[in-house]
């Protein structure tokens, strides 16, 4: 059977910063290089890692469409078929996210096999509300939508079954979750739950592990990939574990993984890229760089 474009291991990609915290496309560029050179399997574009929050409109427009063009010029240069997109489109105001669908619908959004669109945050709606979300922001969507849940950030858990209610209500435009909840029961459930819908109607829901510290056990369990944050700095490295769900070098990365989030996310991941020198390590208020102490860690580990 042939395996969906979004099977595997998708890049959550940071966006550089100048020293003026303008957006440094000539580093961006060269992240990109070491993706595709990586051959991860698709990237997501400004989504929580990509501080898209902080970005004005005209930014996120201009990175979207750099991407596109940066993407599309590679895979025409090496002959091969143009990699995966996933765009972020989400929000906790839900006329807002539809908004933002409908602007660009009138530029780029076809460029994109999906969007990825995260639970609505802060006003903590309960299950009923989640579930009224995110029909209609998939009746707004003209390309198919990840679901996105991430209780650590938002506040709120998008329980397995609501899951499959939201999937059943929209079938044809939800098609997979990116699951960052780290409750590993909770993920096999869901699984288990995908897997029953598919036998029922041989569609399938794509789960995706969202920590990069358990991807092979949810490979294991039958999950669909892993969108990671390491793998902006080690995309062949996570490739293996994703794909070969290699444990052992998956437990290589355990202290790393930890330092990556110890001070928030995309602290850490832009740390590291600095010191491969990637990019500077710049960031926008209210998020600023590693600590001294963090950064020297990650030097030692490096």
């Amino acid at each position: 059977m042939t395996k969906h474009p979004l099977y595997g291991l998708g890049t959550a990609l940071i966006t550089p910063f100048k020293n003026d915290k303008s957006v440094d496309f000539e580093a961006l560029a060269r992240l990109l290089d070491t993706q595709l050179t990586g051959n991860v399997d698709y990237l997501v574009v400004l989504g929580t890692t990509g501080e898209s929050v902080t970005l004005t409109a005209e930014e996120r427009y201009q990175v979207r469409q750099y991407i596109i063009t940066y993407t599309k010029k590679w895979a025409a240069t090496h002959h091969t078929n143009p990699i995966p997109l996933v765009l972020g489109v989400g929000g906790n105001n839900t006329a807002q996210v539809i908004s933002d669908l409908n602007a660009i619908k009138h530029e780029s959004i076809l460029d994109f096999t999906a969007i990825l669109s995260v639970c609505p945050y802060y006003n903590k709606p309960n299950q009923e509300g989640l579930f009224q979300h995110f029909c209609a922001i998939a009746e707004a969507s003209p390309i198919p939508i990840i679901l996105y849940n991430v209780p650590g950030r938002t506040g709120v858990n998008l329980l397995p079954e609501t899951v499959m209610r939201i999937y059943n209500a929209h079938p044809n435009k939800i098609i997979g979750i990116k699951e960052a909840s780290g409750n590993i029961e909770q993920i096999k459930r869901l699984i288990a739950l995908s897997k029953q819908q598919e036998t029922k109607t041989k569609d399938t829901l794509l789960v995706i592990c969202g920590d990069d510290g358990i991807a092979c056990e949810i490979m294991k369990a039958g999950g669909a990939g892993l969108i990671s944050v390491a793998s902006n700095a080690f995309p062949d490295d996570f490739r293996r574990i994703v794909h070969e769900q290699d444990e052992a070098l998956q437990a290589q990365y355990d202290e790393m993984v930890k330092l990556l989030f110890a001070e928030g996310n995309p602290v850490g991941i832009k740390a590291v890229l600095t010191q491969k020198e990637i990019i500077q390590n710049y960031l926008r208020l209210p998020l600023v760089p590693a600590s001294k102490e963090l950064t020297n860690n990650i030097a030692a580990l490096l």
